[in-house]
């Protein structure tokens, strides 16, 4: 017969201490965007664009295209930014919410978009340039 793990109450009480500051963080990030979303818009297409990471045929249109997924993200609910970013979730031990949702944009949608021409780089590549613009902007 299998052993029933029963947490004592002090290692339950750390537990859920741990997920409510993870949780908080998580909101505190996603509730700051609306305050730097065009300027880490640019940022991230800028150097996407210099890192040599997305080719594009115009710069503008990759930076909007990134301000309309930071403004997508600002007004999602739990599920969709898990869903979307999912996949990549394995990329670095503990991403960063906003990094790993915009690294998942711009390897699964922006890649169609009529002004990048092709996506360079691993994810891991992609994830760390988006990583240090973002870390710029919110801590």
């Amino acid at each position: 017969m299998a052993k029933v793990f029963r947490p004592s109450t002090r290692e339950s009480s750390i537990l859920s201490k741990i997920e409510s500051s993870k949780e908080y963080h998580r909101r505190k990030a996603l509730g700051a965007i609306r305050d730097c979303a065009e300027a880490l818009a640019n940022a991230v297409a800028m150097k996407l664009v210099e890192n040599d990471l997305v080719e594009t045929t115009n710069k503008n249109q990759l930076q909007e295209q990134i301000l309309a997924s930071l403004e997508t993200l600002s007004l999602a609910d739990d599920f969709d930014i898990d869903y979307l970013s999912a996949p990549f979730r394995q990329v670095v031990p503990q991403p960063h919410v906003i990094s790993l949702y915009l690294t998942a944009f711009v390897i699964e949608k922006l890649i169609h978009h009529r002004a990048v021409v092709d996506i360079y780089g691993s994810d891991e590549e992609i994830y760390a340039c988006i990583n240090r613009q973002v870390t710029k902007y919110i801590p």
